[in-house]
C-alpha cells in the first residue's frame, strides 16, 4: 500500500469519528441527558462528560491533522488541527468561565459564553465535515 494512501485512510477514520462523535453528542447525548435528568443531576453530568468530550474529539483531531500532514493534504490538515485548537481553546479556557459564571449565579455571562462555545462547537462540525469530504472525494 502506498504510504500516502495508508495517510489518507488514518485521517478518514479518524475524521469520521470526530465527525460522528461530536453529532453524536449534540444531537442525541446532551438532549437525552437535559429531557431525562433532573436539572440539577443533568448539569452535573454534563460538566463531568465535557472535559473528556474536548480531549477525546480533539485528540483525534490531532490525529487527523497529522495524517493529513503526512499524507501531503494541507488545506485537510490545517482544517483538522483548527478544530483541534477550538477544543483546547473550549477545554481550557472557556469551560473554566462556564463553569465559574453558572456557580456565581451570574446568568447573563454564562448565556454568552454558553453561546460562544456552541458556535464554536458549530463550527468545528463544519470544518471536520469539509476536511472530511476533501479526503472521501
Amino acid at each position: 500500500m502506498n504510504l500516502s494512501l495508508g495517510f489518507h485512510v488514518i485521517a478518514g477514520f479518524a475524521l469520521a469519528l470526530a465527525f460522528g462523535g461530536m453529532t453524536f453528542f449534540s444531537a442525541v447525548m446532551a438532549p437525552l441527558v437535559f429531557t431525562k435528568l433532573p436539572f440539577e443531576t443533568a448539569g452535573g453530568f454534563i460538566r463531568q462528560v465535557f472535559p473528556w468530550y474536548y480531549l477525546t474529539i480533539g485528540g483525534v483531531s490531532v490525529v487527523a491533522a497529522l495524517a493529513l500532514l503526512l499524507a501531503g493534504e494541507s488545506l485537510g490538515a490545517l482544517l483538522a488541527a483548527l478544530v483541534a485548537a477550538g477544543f483546547w481553546l473550549a477545554r481550557q479556557v472557556l469551560m473554566p468561565r462556564i463553569n465559574a459564571a453558572r456557580d456565581a449565579g451570574e446568568n447573563a455571562t454564562f448565556n454568552r459564553l454558553h453561546r460562544f462555545s456552541v458556535v464554536i462547537n458549530g463550527a468545528q462540525w463544519l470544518l471536520l465535515a469539509a476536511a472530511l469530504v476533501m479526503v472521501l472525494v
